[in-house]
């Protein structure tokens, strides 16, 4: 009964979250975004005594924005919607005035009580007159942490990537891989689940990995450096404003114009002369690739009209020459055994990176109610990648990966009203291409395993696609405060994208080609290599267009309520409800021909899932309409000062599915791949049966290989399906902390220690579909292993079938410890501290992102493992600090080694079965892949006329050169004997970078 009338229900649920829609927006003028202004409440007293009549007004310093609100009957107010900045609160009761400065941080829900008159108490808090105070927040529920702007200017830094300091939260992780691509992660959830929100808009990708847009496998930056002014990390329990998110949610805010012109200039630089050598080119003989780092650009900002109209732009590029190592994959192979032509492919070489950002931001300021701002972001890149390890430079990819994005907002603010509205705008496309168009060869060793160890890839790369996402969204959230004590939120999101995710893989046919077998036969070029097997993808017949695309619908609607109770307790009450549409998901109907060949398929008519669960007719699938998501939290000050603050909270947040995953059903059935063995010395089959046939180096002709299936275009074709009732991922979080200001050294340090627990639900896990004749996936008398590859479909081949499923549990201990920096105290102190108990569902996840199984039948049979690419203990700390005239900064991280996927097969296993029939997956955690990793800045500033100033500043990266390693034996060993290799280093593999010093210098005025 579920799936009748599924278009009515569909259309029904769309006009329902439409008219939710409307009526929020009603409720108020148009506008919002407020994960990223700040809110500013308390108490006024006039000789100690609630000021009822108080008028509060707060004026920013930089552009003359001003927000005036009037206190309640018991003298409380609330100041929403301001920009992070420093401002000058000014009171006005009982005939008399007061005032002070202080600062907001992005985000931000502080407390600051106001006196009037003699009884006025003075502030504990460190105050400066240009700066002003930085108020704390210790009363939020969130688990937070602020990045200030101090922090992104002066601490070591090699990327630029505004991200890369969010590892100085506890929890989060900021890793390098060895080609030098970035990716943030939160807990035990990989990057899918992080969201950054820059100016309030989330920068969600809907289609790749990475969770933030145009971020999957890359080098370059999600946003100029320049334009950032600060950000906050939220590792769990965010209100009810932030979506699409399951793991950590990042919001920044944007720099802009201000009543004073200003602008800087940067260069820095880093080559092959100021670096160590890395593992791989010590192991070489200690001969460094060339390699040059250079990044540059420049920002502008001031005033149009005075306290009126402004603007802001920065330009940033970025030029990579990174090196890379070639060396054969299979540890037992010797370079000395490669002819000639293989081996001036091999040993060091290296990869090219470009990027191009550019931001600009128009901020008008017509009234005291009303602020607009109009902002575009264009990033454009283009990169080399797939070169190292086994892969030499013919076999890489060509790489564009472009972004632009436009937000115009509308806040609007009347009494104890204030609405933000986003119109927003967002393209995205990425899209890599093979450098070489041409036959590719997978050269192996068939020694001691008849389908070869790899030993090098040539010719013609894989990969070619070009996938991203096209839309326009509308947000609009609404903020009442005339109910004393409360501060009500409401908002609602509209967007409509274009997902698209086209691929040929492979899109050059692939030769494996058995190495010894052709040298013993005197072929000793690539070009007369003669094969055993190939690979190719070719195009169904009849199919014009064979994109993958979707427009999609999301809607989102939200209603929070941050009550006050007492001076003591807060409580935050949350709930949310999002609501998305995959047409192409949706409406897929499965060909008639498969559907015919799957139903009559005796393998799986008494196994364990029914095919009916993946067969779609149109109609019989539905969109997740449960998404639900309560967000409860709680603070208790003790002492009403907001120096011991007790904090927690519990909540739902939902994720989303990634279109890569959904569009493979109807991918595959558009370029499918086959697969065909030849009949040569070595590796005989029988011509005519299965997918055998003759060597001929006609074959090195595609049209030729498309000749082999034109016949039978179904036969072999590895078929994709989703689960017909697919949820949306999700995560479900708890937390229990405490926050103290303590006095240490003579200064107020922010302390924090939080227990928290993360549960995720409903990752997307490819899964074989494939079963023997008795319905079973081992086979008779097996545990493990014999996965029934050779049992496809018939007429067709491999079945894949998509289910939720992926799972991750972890409990956390965080610990945080900050002395502030401000110009009375020109230093500051960050630590954090960060235990991970955590254990998920999956294997073969080298850096937690796995999302297929095909070891197992399924999750239910799948032992949990500890967290793959997870640290048991992790600490970061920063230190910065102004004296001699010059500013030093330091960096420091230690972790504990990362837990690794190993297959274990060490258990005996009785005779007539395979040494692995009994093996199983497991993490393993080896002394050696340890990290470690100091970094140090020292900065000088000149004045050189007026406000203008030449700053010169040197970074030494990673001081004690220590080798973070990448590549172990992870295989455990077999029929009780432990592998040679087990925990031992196997490749040349290292975390970027090794130590390196980096040269910056700018003017500022």
């Amino acid at each position: 009964m579920k799936h009748q009338n599924q278009s009515s229900r569909r259309y029904n649920r769309t006009l329902l979250c439409c008219a939710l829609a409307s009526c929020l927006a009603l409720a108020a003028p148009i506008a919002i975004a407020q994960t990223t202004a700040a809110t500013v409440r308390g108490q006024v007293t006039v000789d100690a005594a609630p000021a009822a009549d108080a008028r509060v007004t707060a004026t920013n310093l930089a552009t003359g924005l001003t927000r005036t609100v009037q206190a309640t009957g018991n003298g409380s107010y609330t100041v929403t919607g301001l920009p992070p900045g420093t401002y000058r609160i000014d009171v006005a009761a009982g005939g008399r005035t007061s005032s002070q400065t202080v600062r907001v941080q992005v985000g931000q829900t502080a407390t600051l009580d106001l006196a009037v008159g003699a009884a006025a108490a003075p502030t504990t808090l460190e105050t400066v007159t240009v700066v002003g105070t930085v108020l704390p927040e210790t009363k939020t529920s969130e688990v937070a942490t602020y990045v200030s702007q101090k922090q992104i200017e002066v601490l070591p830094q090699a990327s630029r990537n505004f991200l890369a300091f969010a590892d100085t939260v506890p929890g989060m992780i900021f890793e390098t891989s060895s080609d030098d691509s970035t990716k943030l992660r939160g807990g035990a959830q990989n990057s899918n689940g992080i969201n950054v929100f820059i100016d309030g808009v989330g920068q969600k990708n809907y289609v790749l990995k990475g969770g933030v847009s145009s971020q999957d496998s890359t080098s370059g930056n999600p946003f100029p450096q320049l334009a950032i002014g600060e950000y906050k990390v939220i590792t769990s329990n965010y209100k009810a404003e932030y979506d699409q998110v399951s793991s950590a949610a990042i919001t920044a805010v944007t720099k802009s114009g201000t009543n004073e012109f200003d602008g800087s200039v940067f260069w820095d630089r880093t080559s092959t002369d100021w670096r160590s050598p890395t593992f791989a080119e010590e192991r070489a003989g200690g001969r460094k690739t060339i390699s040059l780092t250079e990044q540059y650009g420049a920002s502008f900002g001031g005033p149009i009209i005075r306290d009126r109209l402004f603007f802001f732009m920065t330009y940033e590029a970025k030029d990579l020459t990174r090196p890379r190592d070639v060396s054969p994959d299979d540890s037992a192979f010797s370079l000395a055994d490669l002819t000639e032509e293989l081996r001036d492919q091999t040993g060091p070489t290296s990869a090219a990176f470009e990027e191009d950002m550019f931001f600009g931001k128009l901020t008008w300021q017509p009234d005291d109610a009303n602020l607009v701002e109009l902002s575009a972001k264009v990033r454009e890149e283009v990169e080399v990648t797939g070169i190292g390890g086994a892969n030499t430079l013919s076999y890489a990819s060509n790489k564009n990966n472009d972004s632009t994005r436009i937000d115009l907002r509308w806040q609007w603010t009347v009494g104890d009203w204030l609405n933000d509205a986003h119109i927003t705008s967002e393209d995205d496309y990425w899209n890599p291409r093979p450098v070489t168009i041409g036959p590719g060869y997978n050269i192996v060793n068939t020694l001691n395993d008849n389908n070869g160890r790899l030993i090098l890839n040539v010719g013609g790369g894989r990969d070619f696609q070009d996938k991203g996402q096209k839309g326009y969204a509308f947000q609009d959230d609404l903020t009442f405060t005339g109910w004393e004590g409360h501060t009500i939120k409401g908002g609602v999101k509209f967007k409509s994208v274009r997902v698209d995710a086209f691929q040929q893989q492979p899109f050059n046919q692939q030769f494996r080609v058995d190495y010894y077998r052709n040298l013993a036969a005197g072929n000793t070029t690539v070009d007369s290599f003669i094969p055993f097997r190939v690979e190719f993808g070719a195009p169904l017949p009849g199919i014009a267009d064979r994109n993958v695309s979707s427009r999609n619908k999301q809607f989102g609607i939200y209603l929070q309520d941050d009550w006050e109770v007492n001076e003591h307790l807060t409580l935050n009450f949350g709930l949310r409800y999002d609501y998305e549409e995959t047409p192409s998901y949706l409406d897929h109907r499965t060909p008639d021909n498969l559907a015919a060949a799957l139903r009559g398929w005796q393998n799986i008519q008494n196994t364990d899932y029914n095919i009916e669960d993946y067969i779609s007719n149109g109609n019989n699938r539905d969109a997740d309409d449960d998404n639900w998501a309560p967000r409860l939290g709680f603070s208790y000050d003790l002492n009403a000062d907001q120096r011991h603050v007790i904090f927690g909270g519990a909540g739902r947040s939902y994720d989303r599915n990634l279109f890569d995953y959904l569009a493979l059903e109807q991918a595959r059935n558009t370029f499918p791949t086959y697969s065909f063995n030849f009949d040569v010395a070595g590796h005989p089959c029988t011509q005519g049966t299965g997918n055998c046939v003759a060597w001929d180096p006609r074959y090195k002709d595609l049209n030729e290989l498309y000749a082999l299936v034109a016949a039978n275009p179904n036969l072999g074709q590895e078929v994709n399906m989703m689960n017909n009732n697919l949820e949306t991922p999700y995560s479900d979080q708890f937390s229990l902390g405490m926050r103290n200001v303590v006095p240490l050294m003579g200064h107020d340090w922010s302390t924090s220690v939080t227990v928290a627990h993360i549960r995720s639900y409903d990752g997307i896990i490819f899964s074989l579909g494939n079963r023997y004749p008795d319905g079973t996936f081992y086979g008779p008398g097996r545990t493990f292993g014999g996965a029934p590859f050779g049992q496809p479909i018939p007429g067709f081949g491999t079945l894949v079938k998509a289910d939720n499923g992926l799972e991750t549990r972890a409990n956390q201990l965080l610990l945080s410890a900050e002395k502030p920096f401000t110009p009375s105290s020109p230093w500051s102190v960050t630590l954090a501290y960060t235990y991970t108990d955590s254990e998920e569902n999956r294997s073969n996840a080298a850096n937690g992102d796995e999302h297929y199984v095909f070891d197992y039948p399924n999750l239910d049979d799948h032992p949990w493992v500890e967290s793959i690419g997870i640290s048991k203990h992790r600490f970061v700390g920063t230190g910065v600090v102004e004296f001699w005239g010059l500013t030093f900064s330091t960096k420091l991280t230690l972790a504990s080694p990362a837990a690794k996927n190993v297959l274990n097969c060490i258990q005996p296993t009785p005779a007539g079965l395979d040494n692995c029939a009994y093996g199983t997956f497991e993490a393993g955690y080896f002394d050696d892949a340890k990290f470690r990793q100091w970094d140090i800045a020292v900065q000088k500033e000149w004045t050189i006329e007026g406000d203008l100033s030449l700053w010169v500043r040197g970074d030494v990266f990673n001081v004690t050169n220590a080798q973070n390693l990448t590549d172990f034996g992870t295989f455990r060993g077999v029929d009780g004997v432990q592998d040679v290799n087990y925990g031992i280093r196997t490749g040349n593999g290292t975390v970027w970078p090794p130590r390196m010093f980096k040269l910056s210098a700018g003017f500022r005025w």
